[in-house]
């Protein structure tokens, strides 16, 4: 199977999923489009890259056409502030830092697989991450847009086992079921890459396998537990989001995946240690010989703590960029202060830009944010939440 080969479709015989719109959101009207236009070219920082007269050629455009098209100077710098607007981001003080791969013309599955292998590749840099959003061509009012239904490019299978228990990541047991559905036949480990599944234009979902030179992944291992390498653990570089929808001046990016670079808590604290998720925080307990009868020993705390640390150690080792939490945070509230010195609100959510552990010794915990505001635009938008991405139900 090639990178770009479909493997499968999704069948619409009764029982079987069936395909929903992308956003489940009717386009916006003319109307709509002309008033998020205008707020979009008149922020300041629009006048580096748009002339006097841009606005006027873009209105001229949605009046013939219902429509318009950005620039790549516009396109770019649109994400870029989007970047800096997301509530729910903590690694936000590198938005200038954001570069842009532009695949507006991508037509069919099969392109946009090929795009999005040249986003982790580019992106994914040998371990050197570069902050990258690939955007594909907008929605447009005559069709569904273009859908990247795993909400990473890169994600672990999770297969369901007869007495219950899950094989892999259980995060992902429902995606794990529709690749099954559609065809794709997983090896049945605990790390499996799942294909990536994507539909345009409200045509039937297509499987396609990841590349292997298109995911750099690193086993974990411990600086002072020598039995910690033979847990087999390993997990990906990079973190490439999506399944949001890039929203500016009206126009809805259905289609644009996003990768910057792990903090090493989402990896070690929630992504390994939660129960809902590999769950292995008794596994290191016990390696690490802690009484884990009782709460108050702490053997949770412990075990996450060197369950991050073999995380750091091993990206660090392999040579793969990771933060951790402290730095993290550290960059965070430095970017809050600058973005005050320039007069721009900083909207955040404390409860996402706070790490999963030890947040009270980091400096984003013991501070107040302006409110999160989602509908400030440019922005990331998510899906509509509920049921399957795909079938909607």
């Amino acid at each position: 199977m090639t990178g770009v080969e479909p493997m499968g479709t999704v069948a619409t015989e009764r029982g079987c999923p069936r395909p929903r719109a992308a956003d489940a959101v009717a386009p916006p009207s003319t109307s709509t489009v002309r008033e998020e236009a205008a707020a979009f070219y008149a922020l300041p920082e629009l006048a580096a890259v748009a002339s006097p007269e841009r606005l006027a050629q873009v209105r001229a455009s949605i009046d013939a056409t219902g429509t318009y098209e950005h620039t790549g100077a516009e396109l770019l710098l649109g994400a870029k502030i989007a970047w800096r607007n997301h509530a729910r981001c903590s690694g936000r003080a590198s938005w200038q830092s954001l570069e842009l791969y532009d695949a507006r013309h991508c037509s069919t599955p099969a392109e946009v697989a090929q795009a999005c292998w040249e986003h982790l590749r580019l992106s994914t840099n040998g371990g050197r991450l570069r902050a990258l959003i690939t955007v594909f061509r907008p929605r447009r009012a005559d069709d569904d847009g273009i859908e990247i239904v795993n909400p990473q490019l890169i994600r672990y299978a999770g297969y369901r086992n007869p007495d219950g228990s899950v094989t892999g990541d259980p995060l992902h047991v429902e995606l794990t079921d529709l690749a099954r559905h559609l065809g794709w036949r997983g090896a049945g480990g605990a790390f499996d890459v799942l294909p990536l599944m994507l539909r345009v234009d409200g045509g039937p979902v297509q499987l396609f396998d990841v590349p292997a030179d298109a995911v750099l992944e690193i086993p974990l291992s411990h600086p002072e537990y020598d039995w910690f390498a033979g847990l087999g653990l390993r997990w990906h570089a990079n973190p490439a989001i999506s399944n949001l929808t890039l929203e500016i001046g009206g126009l809805a990016y259905t289609a644009s995946p996003f990768s910057g670079w792990y903090v090493s808590s989402e990896i070690g604290a929630r992504n390994l240690g939660d129960d809902g998720r590999y769950a292995m925080l008794r596994t290191v307990a016990d390696g690490m010989g802690l009484d884990t009868s009782r709460n108050d020993t702490l053997w949770r705390d412990r075990a996450l703590v060197e369950l991050n640390q073999a995380v750091l150690h091993s990206y660090r080792r392999s040579g793969v960029h990771i933060l951790d939490h402290h730095t993290a945070a550290s960059q965070f509230v430095r970017h809050v202060d600058r973005e005050h010195a320039q007069g721009r609100p900083v909207p955040a959510d404390w409860a996402w830009v706070n790490p999963p552990m030890s947040a009270s010794t980091t400096p984003t915990f013991h501070r107040t944010y302006d409110p999160p505001d989602f509908s400030v635009r440019p922005n990331f938008v998510a899906r509509q939440a509920g049921g399957c991405p795909v079938t909607g139900g």
